[in-house]
C-alpha cells in the first residue's frame, strides 16, 4: 500500500462514484414506490375485511347455538335468517 495521496484521492472519487451508482439502482423510482405503497394499501384493507368478516360470522354463529339466554339466541337466529335470505 502507498502512501501516495493522489492516489487516495483517486480512489476515494471512484468509491463515491459507485456509491452514487449503487444507490441510483437500490432506490426505486417514484411511480414504483407510489405503486407498492398502493398494494400494500389493498392487501391491507382486502385483508380487515375478510378478517372482520370470519370474526363477525364465527361470533353470530356461535350465538345462535347458545339456547341458554334466549334473547341473545333469538337475536342472533334472527340475523342468521337475514343473512342466509340475502
Amino acid at each position: 500500500m502507498t502512501d501516495n495521496p493522489t492516489d487516495f484521492s483517486t480512489e476515494l472519487s471512484t468509491l463515491r462514484q459507485e456509491v452514487v451508482k449503487l444507490n441510483a439502482r437500490l432506490r426505486p423510482s417514484l411511480a414504483r414506490r407510489v405503486g407498492l405503497q398502493f398494494l400494500s394499501g389493498v392487501a391491507w384493507g382486502l385483508g380487515s375485511i375478510l378478517g372482520a368478516t370470519l370474526v363477525v360470522s364465527t361470533l353470530i354463529y356461535s350465538l345462535a347455538s347458545i339456547d341458554f339466554i334466549p334473547i341473545i339466541g333469538e337475536w342472533a337466529v334472527q340475523i342468521a335468517d337475514r343473512i342466509k335470505q340475502r
